[in-house]
């Protein structure tokens, strides 16, 4: 975890999934960050579908996040009190 929060320097991920990291990093908390250079960067590794899905994937997985946070939910929390839910008779 502690590399991963330093993906930039470290020497364990590859310089796709350093600009795919980067992408999430513009996506997830600065938006301001998805220059030129950057887009460049993501169309030199990626094409524009694989773009578009990482993008998607990236906003779905962070909302979900943000959405359990939000509720003080911890992870499974919410899927174990639905199932309950739609277990329960009426």
């Amino acid at each position: 975890m502690a590399e991963l929060m330093q993906y930039e320097k470290s020497d364990r991920f590859t310089p796709r999934e350093k600009t795919a990291l980067r992408y999430a990093d513009a996506i997830m908390y600065d938006p301001n960050q998805a220059d030129d250079a950057m887009w460049a960067a993501l169309h030199a590794e990626f094409s524009e579908p694989q773009l578009v899905e990482l993008g998607y994937w990236i906003g779905f997985t962070f909302g979900g996040q943000r959405w359990l946070k939000t509720l003080s939910a911890k992870q499974g929390e919410l899927a174990a009190a639905m199932a309950g839910r739609q277990q329960a008779p009426e």
